[in-house]
C-alpha cells in the first residue's frame, strides 16, 4: 500500500542519470518556450508559397525516418491533497528524449510532432556539434500539430541525427496521450496515469515523429511514487525507495502509437508459466473479475500463434481495465488497455452478453500483435485493413475459446448488417481513401468508423470464404513473414494471396487484386437481383435513396460477385460468378422451386428476386422455415425491409417476411426484424401508427415470450444455448416494451423486490438491461433515484453500465433533463459515458426532443472545452439525429450546421452529411409509407402470409 505522501521538484529529474549512445551528430534543444498563441500567427517557409501549408508539411515529414531508438524518462508528478481523503493528485508530467533519426533530404526544417507541451532546458548538457547547423528558431504550426525547428543550416542527407528535448506536459482528465483517471477505492479517492498514444497523442506525450510508418525501438524510463506500480510494453524492472525508477526493456521496433505508459496502484491476476497478467483496481482482481480474461487470453494467443503460423513477438502479455478510457479497448504492443466493462467479468452480476463481449473484444486487440503491430499500415488511408481483419478473425478467436457459442455466425448480424445502412448512403465513402487527402489529427480520427471495422471485417470474410480458409491463412502468414516489424500498402496483402492462390492452383475468375479493388476503392455494394423465370442474374448499385447522386466510380460501381446458392433444400457445391452487370444462369430457373442466394451471407451484397420467387420463399416459411438456413431466415428480413426502403420492393412484402416469427425462436431471425422494426418505431412512433404497431408487434413476440417461459421453468433458470438466452432477453424486453401485461408486471415485480431488499438482487444478469429499462419506464422517481442510487454504489462496471442505460428510460421528461445535466459534471457522469447517455436519451421517444435541445445549447461546450478527446461526437450526432423525419427537422439541423460552420465538426464531419442524408431519405419515406404501414398493422391476422 501506498501510505507515504510525497512531493515530486524537479531535483529529482535532474538527479536521474540516463546513459545515451552517441552517434554521429547531436542535435540538441537548449530553453524552447511555446505557448498556445503562437504557431499559425507566424510565417512559417512553406506559407511563402501558395502551395497547400498541409500538402507541403505532409511532403516535408516524408525526408525525414527514424531509424533506431527513441529514448525516454518520463515523471508524472503527484502531489498530495489537502483536506480530502485522497493520497495522491496528478499535478503534470514531466520528460526528457532523444529521439534518433536520419535525414533522408537535405533539408533546414526539422519537423517533430508536439502538442500541448512546454520545452524546458534540457538536463544532460550536451552541447550541438560543430558539424551540425544551429538553432535559428522554433514554433509550433497548431493545424498539423508539429513543432518546427528551423536550422542555420541543411542537415545532411544520409546523416544521423539525435534530438534532445525536456518538456512538462499536464495529466488531464482528457482520455488522450498521457492522461490521468480517477476512482474512488475503499472511500478512497486514487489516481491512475494512464496513457492512449492512438491514433495521434503520442505527441501530447512526448515530442517524436508520430506516424505509423516511422517505428523505432523506445527505451523507456518511469519515476514514480513508492507503493505504485508502473507499467509499459516491455518487461519492468524496478529500484529506489523514495522514488522508483522503473526501467522496461527495449521495445520491439513499432509505431508510436502502439506505445503505453501506465502508473497506479493496480494489481494482477497471473498465470505462472508464460507472462500473462489481467491488471485492474485491487478490489476488482480480488473479486475474481479478472479470471474469466486470464482464462481465455492463453487460448486466444495459441489460437493466433497456430492462425498465423507465426510465434507471439513477446515476451509478455498485459491486459489492464481502465476506469476512463475512450475506445473499447487498444491494442498497445504487449500492454493493451480497456474499458472495465470489456476486460472484466464477474458471474454473478455480468450478462452472457458482457461475457461474448469480453472474449471477442480481447480475440480483437490480441489479433492485432500480429496484423497492425508486427505488420503496420503504412499510412492512416487503409485503416480498415487493419481494423476490418482484427474483427473479422475477433470471431475465430473467440470461437476457439468458446467453441459451443457458434460466434462466427453473428458477425452477419453484429458486422454486415450494421454495415449495409451506412454504405447504402451516398455520403458512404470507399474502404481506402486517397494517402494525401488524411493529413490532420481530425482527419485521421474520422478514419475509425464503422465502414472500416465492419465493411472491412466483412469484404475480409467474403475473400477468405471464396479463397478457403486454408489458402487465406497461407497468404496471410506469408505476408506477415515478408513484412515483420515493418510498415505495408493494402496491395502487398493481394500479391501474397494471389501468390498462395497459384501455389494451390485455386481457380479464380480473375487475378485477386482485380476481384478486391472494386470492393475497396470504391464506396457501396450491390444488390444482386434473381430472376427465377428466366435465369437472368444482374447487379446494381444499391442505394437507400435511388434518386440521390453518387460520386462517379473508376469501376462503375460494378463488382465482382462471388454467388452461393441454392435451390429448395439443395446447396449448390461450387461458386458461381457475376463478372458483369447481368449475366444468365440457366440452373436458376426455379419453376416451382424456391431459389436462395447468398447462402449463409458470406457475400457482402443483398439480394432481390421476381415475385414468384418471393411467394415460393413465404409459403417456405409458412410452412417449414427450417428447411432455409438460419442465417438466410435472417438475412431475408433484412435485404426485404431494405429493399423496401430503396423502393425495389413493395413495404408490405417487407412487412410479411415478419409474419412467420409467430413460429420462430431462433435469435438471428428475431434480432433482424427488431432490427428493421425499430426504423418504424424510429419514424412512426409519434404518428397514429404507432399504437397499432405496438399491437401487432406484441401479438408476435406472445409466443416467444411463453416459449421461454416454458423453457425456463417459469423464468427459475438460464437457457442453456447462448443465443437462446439473447433471444430470452429480446422476448422480455420486446414483450415488456409492446405491453404485454404479464411482461410487465414480471420485470415491476422482479424490481420492487430489489428495492425493497437492495443487497439481494432477483434478477438474473441476462434480464436485467430489459428489466431496469422497463420498471423505470412503468415507475417515477422512487424508481429513478433507487436506480441512480445503484449505480452510483455499483462495484462491477457491466452492472452500471446497464443501469446506465435503463435510466435513459424514464417516461419523466423533469427526469430525464436533470439527467442530461448530470451528463456535464463528471464527478457524476464519467466522461467516457457522457455521449452513451445522452444517446440513450435521444432513442427514448419521451426523450427525442430534449437531448436535441441539449445538444444545440451546449455543442460549442461539449466540442471545444468539455469533451476533448473523450467524446465520440459521430455517434452524438447520428444517435440524436436517428428520429429526424420532417421538413422541421431538418431545417433545425441545418441551421444548426450552419451556426457551428465555422467551428466545423471534427471526426463528427462524415456523421453530420450522413444525418443530413438520413433525414432527407427518412421525410420521403414517411411521406411515401405512412398509410400503408398504418394499414398493414390494423388489418394483419396474426400468422396469415
Amino acid at each position: 500500500p501506498m501510505e507515504k505522501r510525497c512531493r515530486v521538484s524537479w531535483l529529482c529529474v535532474l538527479c536521474v542519470v540516463l546513459a545515451l549512445v552517441s552517434v554521429a551528430t547531436i542535435v540538441t534543444l537548449w530553453t524552447i518556450a511555446l505557448t498556445g498563441s503562437e504557431g499559425d500567427d507566424v510565417t512559417a517557409p512553406w506559407d511563402r508559397t501558395p502551395a497547400e501549408t498541409t500538402q507541403i508539411i505532409f511532403k516535408r515529414l516524408k525526408k525525414q525516418k527514424v531509424v533506431q531508438t527513441l529514448m525516454m524518462l518520463l515523471l508524472p508528478i503527484f502531489e498530495s491533497l489537502s483536506g480530502v481523503n485522497s493520497r495522491f493528485v496528478s499535478v503534470c508530467p514531466s520528460g526528457r528524449s532523444v529521439v534518433q533519426f536520419e535525414c533522408l533530404e537535405a533539408t533546414d526544417l526539422i519537423l517533430i510532432h508536439s502538442n500541448k507541451l512546454n520545452y524546458t532546458q534540457t538536463a544532460d548538457g550536451h552541447a550541438a556539434s560543430s558539424s551540425a547547423p544551429e538553432i535559428r528558431s522554433t514554433w509550433l504550426q497548431l493545424k498539423t500539430q508539429y513543432l518546427v525547428i528551423e536550422l542555420n543550416g541543411k542537415l545532411t542527407a544520409g546523416q544521423k541525427y539525435q534530438l534532445h528535448a525536456a518538456f512538462t506536459g499536464e495529466l488531464a482528465d482528457d482520455l488522450a496521450g498521457f492522461y490521468r483517471s480517477e476512482y474512488e477505492e475503499d472511500g478512497v479517492r486514487k489516481i491512475v496515469a494512464t496513457s492512449q498514444m492512438h491514433p495521434t497523442h503520442a505527441r501530447k506525450t512526448f515530442p517524436c515523429f508520430d506516424e505509423p510508418a516511422m517505428k523505432a525501438v523506445f527505451h523507456m524510463t518511469l519515476i514514480h511514487p513508492p507503493g505504485t506500480v508502473a507499467l509499459s510494453n516491455g518487461k519492468e524492472t524496478a529500484d529506489g525507495e523514495d522514488l522508483l525508477q522503473t526501467r522496461f526493456e527495449p521495445t520491439k521496433k513499432m509505431s508510436t502509437y502502439l506505445l503505453a505508459i501506465i502508473v497506479s496502484d493496480f494489481t494482477n491476476k497471473s498465470q505462472k508459466c508464460f507472462q500473462i497478467r489481467i491488471w485492474a483496481r485491487r478490489k476488482a482482481i480480488e473479486a475474481g473479475q479478472g479470471n474469466y480474461a486470464l482464462n481465455v487470453t492463453g487460448p486466444i494467443l495459441d489460437f493466433f500463434q497456430s492462425y498465423y503460423n507465426i510465434s507471439y513477438p513477446l515476451t509478455k502479455s498485459d491486459q489492464i481495465a481502465l476506469p476512463d478510457f475512450y475506445f473499447g479497448a487498444m491494442e498497445n504492443w504487449g500492454l493493451v488497455t480497456y474499458r472495465e466493462t470489456n476486460l472484466l467479468y464477474d458471474p454473478d452480476t455480468s450478462s452472457n452478453r458482457n461475457k461474448e463481449t469480453t472474449v471477442t473484444i480481447i480475440a480483437h486487440e490480441l489479433a492485432h500483435m500480429w496484423f497492425g503491430n508486427l505488420v503496420t499500415l503504412r499510412w492512416w488511408n487503409e485503416v480498415w485493413l487493419n481494423e476490418g481483419f482484427a474483427s473479422y478473425v475477433s470471431y475465430l478467436g473467440a470461437d476457439y475459446a468458446e467453441p459451443d457459442w457458434n460466434l462466427k455466425d453473428l458477425i452477419v448480424l453484429d458486422d454486415v448488417h450494421k454495415v449495409f445502412a451506412v454504405d447504402a448512403l451516398t455520403s458512404s465513402h470507399p474502404l481506402t481513401s486517397k494517402e494525401d487527402s488524411i493529413v490532420l489529427p481530425e482527419q485521421i480520427m474520422e478514419q475509425f468508423d464503422t465502414i472500416s471495422y465492419s465493411k472491412g471485417a466483412a469484404v475480409l470474410r467474403m475473400l477468405s470464404d471464396f479463397l478457403s480458409e486454408p489458402v487465406f491463412k497461407q497468404g496471410l502468414s506469408s505476408y506477415l513473414r515478408d513484412f515483420s516489424y515493418s510498415n505495408t500498402v493494402g496491395s502487398d496483402l493481394w500479391i501474397h494471396l494471389e501468390k498462395a492462390v497459384k501455389d494451390n492452383n485455386v481457380s479464380l475468375p480473375r487475378r485477386v487484386d482485380a476481384i478486391m479493388n472494386p470492393w475497396v476503392l470504391q464506396m457501396g455494394f450491390p444488390v444482386v437481383t434473381v430472376d427465377t423465370s428466366t435465369g437472368k442474374v444482374s447487379q446494381k448499385h444499391f442505394l437507400l435513396d435511388p434518386e440521390s447522386n453518387v460520386t462517379v466510380s473508376p469501376y462503375r460501381y460494378e463488382w465482382t460477385v462471388p454467388v452461393h446458392w441454392m435451390k429448395d433444400a439443395d446447396v449448390h457445391e461450387h461458386i458461381w460468378w457475376l463478372k458483369e452487370k447481368e449475366a444468365v444462369n440457366l440452373d436458376m430457373r426455379s419453376g416451382s422451386s424456391w431459389v436462395l442466394a447468398n447462402i449463409n451471407v458470406t457475400g457482402y451484397y443483398r439480394v432481390n428476386y421476381d415475385l414468384g420467387n418471393w411467394e415460393r420463399l413465404f409459403a417456405q416459411l409458412s410452412s417449414d422455415h427450417q428447411v432455409i438456413p438460419l442465417i438466410n431466415r435472417a438475412q431475408l428480413v433484412d435485404d426485404a425491409f431494405n429493399l423496401a426502403r430503396a423502393q425495389l420492393v413493395s413495404t408490405t412484402l417487407a412487412l410479411r417476411t415478419t409474419l412467420y416469427l409467430s413460429q420462430e425462436t431462433e435469435y438471428m431471425p428475431w434480432q433482424s426484424a427488431l432490427n428493421n422494426l425499430q426504423y418504424y418505431d424510429l419514424m412512426l412512433d409519434r404518428t397514429e401508427v404507432y399504437q397499432p404497431m405496438q399491437d401487432y408487434i406484441r401479438k408476435q413476440v406472445t409466443p416467444l415470450f411463453l416459449h421461454f417461459k416454458n423453457l425456463t421453468s417459469n423464468w427459475s433458470h438460464v437457457p442453456e444455448d447462448h443465443t437462446d438466452q439473447y433471444n430470452q432477453v429480446n422476448a422480455v424486453l420486446t414483450a415488456c416494451r409492446t405491453g404485454l401485461t404479464e411482461c410487465q408486471n414480471l420485470s415491476r415485480t422482479w424490481f420492487r423486490q430489489w428495492m425493497e431488499t437492495p443487497s439481494h438482487n432477483p434478477i438474473h444478469p441476462n434480464l436485467r438491461s430489459a428489466v431496469y429499462c422497463s420498471a423505470v419506464a412503468a415507475g417515477g422517481p422512487a424508481e429513478w433515484d433507487f436506480g441512480w442510487s445503484q449505480f452510483k454504489n455499483a462495484s462491477v462496471a457491466s452492472e452500471a453500465s446497464k443501469l446506465l442505460t435503463a435510466l435513459a428510460c424514464s417516461a419523466d421528461t423533469e427526469l430525464l433533463r436533470r439527467y442530461l445535466s448530470y451528463t456535464l459534471n463528471s464527478s457524476m457522469i464519467r466522461k467516457q459515458d457522457a455521449t452513451s447517455v445522452i444517446t440513450a436519451v435521444a432513442a427514448n421517444r419521451a426523450g427525442q426532443n430534449l437531448s436535441w435541445d441539449f445538444l444545440r445549447v451546449q455543442w460549442e461546450f461539449l466540442f471545444t472545452d468539455y469533451g476533448v478527446g473523450s467524446f465520440s461526437f459521430a455517434s452524438l450526432i447520428s444517435g440524436v439525429t436517428a428520429r429526424f423525419s420532417t421538413p422541421a427537422e431538418l431545417q433545425q439541423l441545418l441551421d444548426f450546421v450552419e451556426e457551428h460552420e465555422a467551428t466545423g465538426f471534427g471526426s463528427a464531419t462524415l456523421a453530420v452529411d450522413q444525418a443530413l442524408e438520413r433525414t432527407e431519405a427518412n421525410i420521403k419515406w414517411v411521406q411515401q409509407n405512412k398509410l400503408e404501414v398504418l394499414d398493414w398493422f390494423k388489418e394483419n391476422k396474426l400468422g396469415q402470409i
